[in-house]
């Protein structure tokens, strides 16, 4: 349910409002624009997400148990962009098997945290200063940094974005197109059955 919300929020903030605000053309948007308003706001329900997800995270120990990169994940991260890169066409197998215990492969943990450890927090932490908030207004006009906060939030859309292809494409590459998108929202992915060994029958 997080993963969906947290998606329409992308949505709501980049391919709906975002694009509508940075397009050129389109004349200076005074506070009442709706466009704004509803950046605006859906930027404060992102925050709340985040929030809720770190929280969740931790009390569940999820974040070092899945998110975190081990050594071990280093040595992994080669094989596994040469898969994504060559083996995945050829039709070789991902040499990555995901578990209960350990969901993502190194580079999606590499990723994954990157994204919501660097790039959310620096897109959430530009667009609150930038939201006119009464304590900081003030100084952010002092020392005229609207330009730069401005310029960083929009470099991180421009991550995301990228991020967002990247993950729309990278969920396509299950068993099936859909496979992954399926087990997303039914909460459980389908696998193929074990064949059937018959009695007297010599292991291969």
């Amino acid at each position: 349910m997080w993963h969906w919300v947290n998606a329409l929020l992308v949505i709501l903030l980049i391919i709906i409002t975002g694009i509508q605000l940075r397009i050129s053309g389109v004349p200076s948007l005074g506070h009442r624009h709706p466009a704004l308003w509803v950046h605006k706001y859906a930027g404060w329900a992102m925050v709340a997400s985040c929030v809720f997800w770190l929280v969740y995270s931790l009390a569940t120990r999820n974040l070092s148990r899945q998110y975190a990169v081990r050594p071990g994940d280093l040595k992994g991260m080669s094989r596994q962009a040469r898969f994504y890169l060559i083996s995945i066409f050829k039709g070789e197998e991902n040499p990555f098997l995901p578990s209960p215990e350990e969901k993502f492969n190194p580079l999606q943990k590499l990723a994954y945290s990157a994204i919501m450890g660097i790039f959310a927090p620096i897109l959430m932490v530009t667009g609150l200063l930038c939201g006119d908030i009464l304590f900081f207004r003030k100084y952010i006009l002092l020392w005229d940094i609207v330009g730069v906060l401005n310029a960083i939030h929009v470099l991180g859309a421009y991550v995301f974005v990228l991020y967002l292809v990247v993950h729309l494409y990278m969920a396509t590459l299950g068993r099936t197109t859909f496979g992954h998108i399926k087990a997303m929202i039914w909460g459980y992915e389908e696998e193929p059955d074990e064949p059937v060994q018959e009695v007297g029958e010599r292991a291969p």
